[in-house]
């Protein structure tokens, strides 16, 4: 960036003293030819064939200097939003799992950083959900390594499809997700829970493993002033714990802890 602006400054540089001289060598040449007679000018201006030539050769080499100064500024401008644009990429790039799509782990603290930071600059409620895959690991041990890929990336899309655009999905660790709620409490959560319940339904209905029954364990966790990244995570990771080791053996499609209270939801 400082040598972006350094360019353009050159740049600025070179037209201001283009304008400057050219100026010059036309108020030196028609000045002294200038005369006020009977309340008109009169211009009687004389130029040798090498002054003329001169300022012509002068001109356009200020003009050829001023052009490649343009293309050099344009080049290191177009370098420097490329730059930019594959430094973005890449950390992007860098904050998502490659099979599931959704954010990774590594995202989680300048993720949930922000929607923290916002929440409490606009006053807004939000909400944590921890979500665990029940018998996860049975679905590996019973149809291959492809086939658990296969449920992973299952979860995130139906995750992706119960929540809106300003909420986010995390992959948080093997089996495990994280859900981030903006502008929504403990009841905007039940909501999205109910979303959930029917989607899985649909997908156990449809039986793409046979034998095998998708379903989530469930915490929820909503942030206030005295809350940090690390203390919402604990406390809804506690509570889906809590609620898979309560509903282990089985249960509904979705298994999570209640909602503690009942306001404005997602």
């Amino acid at each position: 960036m400082a040598e972006l602006e350094r360019r353009d400054w050159q740049l600025w540089t070179i037209v201001v003293g283009t304008g400057i001289v050219v100026g010059a060598g036309l108020v030196a040449l028609v000045l002294p030819s200038v005369f006020l007679h009977n309340g008109t000018f009169h211009i009687d201006l004389t130029i040798s064939r090498q002054l003329f030539l001169g300022l012509l050769v002068m001109l356009l080499l200020l003009n050829s200097l001023l052009i490649h100064r343009r293309l050099q500024t344009r080049r290191v401008r177009e370098k420097l939003v490329s730059t930019t644009i594959q430094s973005e990429l890449l950390k992007f790039q860098s904050f998502m799992d490659p099979l599931t799509e959704v954010f990774n782990r590594r995202s989680i603290d300048e993720l949930a950083g922000r929607y923290i930071s916002r929440a409490q600059r606009l006053s807004k409620p939000l909400v944590i959900m921890v979500i665990d895959i029940d018998r996860f690991k049975d679905a590996n041990t019973r149809f291959g390594h492809l086939m658990g890929d296969f449920v992973l990336t299952e979860v995130s899309g139906i995750l992706k499809g119960a929540v809106r655009g300003s909420d986010a999905v995390v992959r948080y660790g093997g089996d495990e997700f994280v859900v981030i709620l903006a502008d929504s409490n403990l009841f905007g959560a039940d909501i999205v829970i109910g979303r959930l319940t029917k989607v899985l339904e649909d997908w156990n209905h449809a039986g793409p493993l046979p034998g095998f029954e998708l379903t989530f364990s469930i915490g929820v966790a909503e942030w206030s002033e005295n809350k940090n990244v690390d203390q919402l995570l604990n406390e809804a990771d506690m509570k889906m714990y809590n609620t898979k080791m309560a509903r282990k053996a089985a249960g509904p499609q979705v298994a999570a802890a209640p909602p503690e209270e009942n306001p404005a939801g997602t």
